[in-house]
């Protein structure tokens, strides 16, 4: 945020601000990504039905959530609230499929998972010292340095990530293997 707004107009709380609603929708991404793949498991089977009950119910949860984390986390909880709703909706989505016999896990692939947490985990590592480490608002001035260290920390935790990928026998071809 810092690197690409914090010039003119926007001041370091916006910056912060900011940080802190984009932090709530993180927790969410994975789940925002699998129900755009789990869904269509139920549409191909011409069932509209069951992800929109899903999401109807979710949909509620979202707004008690957002009574709970609002006044706790302000502007924040909103963002927290909807990346927890994706969670659950997405694992929803996920049983539902299970229980219907429609997915089931091709052998070795809780392995394959835990390999790509563990790689997650170490760019996830790296990011946070550095977002930590680094004072990207009192950078404001030097506005090259903040890019060249963003650059320098994108490029390092691509290279750890995809180094523990490899480390622990992941290639690239894995991710792109068709069913």
């Amino acid at each position: 945020m810092a690197v690409l707004y914090h010039y003119g107009a926007i001041t370091a709380r916006d910056v912060e601000r900011t940080a802190t609603a984009l932090m709530g929708y993180g927790v969410g991404l994975l789940g925002l990504i699998a129900v755009k793949i789990l869904a269509p498991g139920f549409y191909a089977r011409q069932d509209i039905r069951t992800p929109v009950r899903i999401a109807i119910v979710v949909l509620a949860l979202t707004q008690l959530m957002n009574l709970l984390f609002v006044p706790l986390l302000g502007h924040a909880g909103l963002a927290l609230s909807i990346g927890v709703a994706a969670l659950i909706n997405a694992v929803w989505l996920f049983i539902g499929l299970r229980r219907a016999g429609l997915y089931r896990p091709e052998p070795g692939w809780l392995g394959f998972a835990l390999k790509v947490l563990l790689a997650t985990a170490l760019l996830g590592a790296v990011l946070g010292w550095a977002s930590h480490g680094i004072d990207w608002i009192g950078l404001r001035a030097q506005p090259w340095k903040r890019i060249g260290l963003l650059a320098a920390c994108l490029s390092t935790s691509a290279v750890l990530y995809f180094g523990c990928l490899m480390a622990t026998g992941i290639t690239l071809r894995q991710f792109t293997r068709r069913g």
